[in-house]
């Protein structure tokens, strides 16, 4: 998919109802590597094809692993439906093995998990989950989906009764979606700069089904009931909202998916130690927003973890011969396609 310097590994999860279950593991080695790892997590509709975030880490001595969750990007079947689950726990056995891949198979003595938007919620939970195990040394969430984003009936009264449905009937499609206004104000041949698989990433995302709103909703619960996350969190987003069902320029210098005030108000709840840095102009995905706002959200990204993980420097490696790299016996098992 990515090509050299990428690697991917795929996960065996065993089966579900719908048959074989995989997930995968992208890897980008720094040339200098300094014990350092990052662990990415996508959202919803989405998978990792974010070089740029893989380069930042990779150029100041961090191993950059992202996963691709079962049921979306390089690790959706064909028998599969896309991006559903029945509960966000159905997430916890791929970031075990992706911990246990990164810490103990390959050694690294600090992991930074990253998660944006669904991801965000999922690594909020797994890491409230496994607190005892030590698994991770810091958080940074990109736009957590900690609320949904609709007026007070809708997002209580009304998904309380789409949860009842989705208890009964999972697969159920509901009368609504994402909308195209955030992929427009992504993809370059719209309103935006970037390139991806419109087949894992469609503009108007897949169907959204009464289970997955369940899943959804009880993870939600727990995190407004209020997690022990232990380790230092960063939460990032934007300043504004755009809540258009069309098109307009406002789409791209704010958050057209998820309402912000509801990643400020809850962050409290994810533990005793969170930093909460806003950015004005910053899109859902605050690393795909315009060239000076991702600026930004790379240099507090660099600043917060130097300054609570002790993971300096935040400034790149300088530039000269590359250092030699591990050998090929530490890549066993991993494709060079990432």
């Amino acid at each position: 998919m990515l090509g050299p310097p990428y690697e991917r590994q795929t996960i065996d999860l065993g089966t579900d109802e719908e048959g074989p279950v995989v997930a995968t593991l992208v890897r980008r080695r720094a040339e200098r590597p300094t014990g350092r790892a990052v662990l990415y997590v996508h959202g919803f509709v989405d998978y990792f094809f974010q070089t740029h975030v893989a380069d930042f880490f990779a150029e100041r001595g961090w191993d950059f692993y992202a996963l691709d969750l079962r049921k979306y990007g390089r690790s959706l079947l064909p028998h599969q439906t896309p991006n559903f689950c029945r509960d966000l726990s159905e997430y916890f056995p791929e970031l075990d093995a992706a911990a246990e891949i990164i810490r103990a198979d390959e050694g690294h003595d600090t992991l930074l998990a990253m998660g944006h938007s669904t991801g965000g919620l999922i690594v909020s939970l797994w890491a409230h989950a496994r607190r005892e195990a030590g698994l991770v040394d810091g958080i940074v969430l990109n736009s957590p989906f900690f609320d949904i984003n609709a007026p007070w009936l809708v997002r209580r009264p009304l998904a309380a009764a789409v949860s009842r449905l989705g208890r009964r009937a999972p697969q159920r499609i509901l009368p609504f979606g994402l909308g195209t206004v955030y992929g427009e104000s992504l993809h370059a041949d719209h309103r935006g700069e970037w390139r991806y698989d419109l087949a894992w990433k469609p503009l108007a995302g897949f169907p959204v089904r009464a289970g997955w709103i369940n899943a959804i909703r009880a993870g939600q619960r727990q995190l407004r009931a209020g997690l022990d996350i232990r380790v230092p969190v960063l939460l990032a987003c934007s300043t504004r909202s755009y809540r258009g069902t069309k098109w307009h320029e406002s789409a791209t210098l704010a958050d057209a998916v998820l309402d912000v005030e509801h990643m400020v108000r809850w962050a409290p709840r994810l533990g005793p130690h969170v930093t909460l840095a806003r950015f004005d102009g910053g899109l859902h995905d605050l690393t795909l927003s315009g060239p000076a706002v991702r600026e930004k959200v790379f240099a507090e990204v660099g600043r917060w973890a130097e300054g609570f993980l002790g993971a300096g420097p935040t400034d790149p490696e300088p530039a000269g011969p590359p250092a030699a790299r591990r050998p090929a016996e530490d890549r066993a098992g991993a494709s060079a396609e990432g």
